[in-house]
């Protein structure tokens, strides 16, 4: 019931469009294109997050599947004497993987282009210095595709300190199924929610609850679902990117249920339920436990909204740098969402089982 195509098609858009976090107008209205095409209701927020839905038997109290469209950047601290840009990160990532990427900086007049660079970037020149100079973002400089060579020339082309700075995607898809790009995390979930957003309009499924769509614009920032639920969602599920690497039971080529990250352990009873909703329905599935990891998840909860969170992740190799996932991955992804969606909410489970009833002295 997943259309494949489909899920890479909205993929390739979506990395098409540059959205670091606090610059996420565009891919927003990407999002809602794609939303008014599949006839999904929609709102948008005060910041600009999106809330959808998908109308269930009941509206209250229900669910949502949640994704950030924002990702990783970086922004202008400053205009160097040299005709250079000095920068520091949105979000947390390693210079390492800043190093060499091509980006564009969106100044109040356009958007110029430039290359970010260490500061000795020449091995002709430097030679071994370029091996053993630091790898921090205070080590690192946007050189920029115009003729400047002052501060006075980056002024005079109108580049000021705080523009926003996006990281190329540089997407390849290789006939393997291996999609590699910067910003799979998370624009690769927000594929395959649309995926099986998509897949309930067509296959005109009957859902038991209203299940909400949820879309946030400042994940990698940390507030990520801070102030976009609705009051009447009981259980969440996120859905992000899981990591593979040694020591971690990522899947590859199937979808992980996350049982912790480093806000503590999700919810026991919906994160049980999507595991037996994989095994009822043939999903290659695996748990893991993310020690330096975050979701919108996690901002839900701190913010105060007493539901249940789970978390559900696509495998990517090279989580924050130049990132690799397989479509398997995002297929399963979005089949568990399906079944999700389809299924009876965690409220409806025995009273008795969800609380403890009175203590009785004797």
């Amino acid at each position: 019931m997943i259309d494949s195509s489909y899920l890479l098609d909205v993929l390739q858009r979506l990395l098409s469009v540059p959205s670091p976090s606090g610059f996420t107008d565009r891919v927003v209205d990407l999002v809602c294109d794609e939303l008014g095409v599949l006839d999904i209701p929609f709102e948008l927020t005060r910041r600009g997050a999106i809330r959808a839905n998908l109308d269930g038997d009941r509206a209250s109290p229900d669910r949502a599947v949640i994704a950030h469209l924002d990702t990783l950047g970086a922004m202008v601290k400053a205009l160097k004497e040299n005709g250079r840009l000095e920068v520091v990160p949105i979000g947390t990532w390693s210079a390492r993987f800043a190093e060499g990427a091509r980006c564009s900086v969106f100044t109040d007049d356009g958007v110029r282009r430039g290359t970010l660079l260490p500061l000795k970037a020449s091995g002709h020149v430097y030679h071994e210095e370029v091996d053993t100079q630091p790898v921090a973002w205070s080590n690192l400089e946007l050189r920029v595709d115009e003729r400047c060579g002052t501060r006075a020339d980056l002024d005079g082309l109108g580049f000021r300190v705080g523009d926003a700075i996006a990281i190329d995607a540089d997407p390849e898809v290789s006939p393997s199924g291996f999609i590699n790009s910067r910003h799979l995390d998370d624009k690769a979930g927000v594929a395959a929610m649309l995926a099986a957003a998509r897949a309930v309009r067509e296959g005109d499924m009957r859902l038991p609850v209203d299940c909400h769509l949820l879309f946030t614009i400042s994940e990698e920032v940390g507030v990520g679902a801070s102030a976009i639920l609705h009051g009447d969602v009981a259980e969440m599920v996120s859905v992000d990117n899981g990591t593979i690497a040694p020591g971690q039971n990522t899947s590859e080529y199937g979808v992980t249920i996350a049982m912790q990250d480093s806000s503590g352990p999700f919810d026991r009873r919906l994160t049980n339920r999507l595991i037996d909703l994989c095994r009822r329905e043939g999903i290659d599935h695996s748990r893991d436990v993310f020690r330096y990891y975050r979701s919108d998840a996690a901002a839900a909860v701190e913010a105060g909204n007493d539901i249940r969170t789970a978390l559900v992740c696509f495998g990517v190799d090279a989580s924050h740098g130049y990132e690799r996932a397989h479509l398997s991955s995002l297929e399963a992804v979005s089949r568990l969402l399906l079944a999700y969606m389809a299924s009876p909410p965690v409220s409806e489970l025995d009273r008795m089982d969800l609380a403890p009833g009175p203590v009785r002295h004797t």
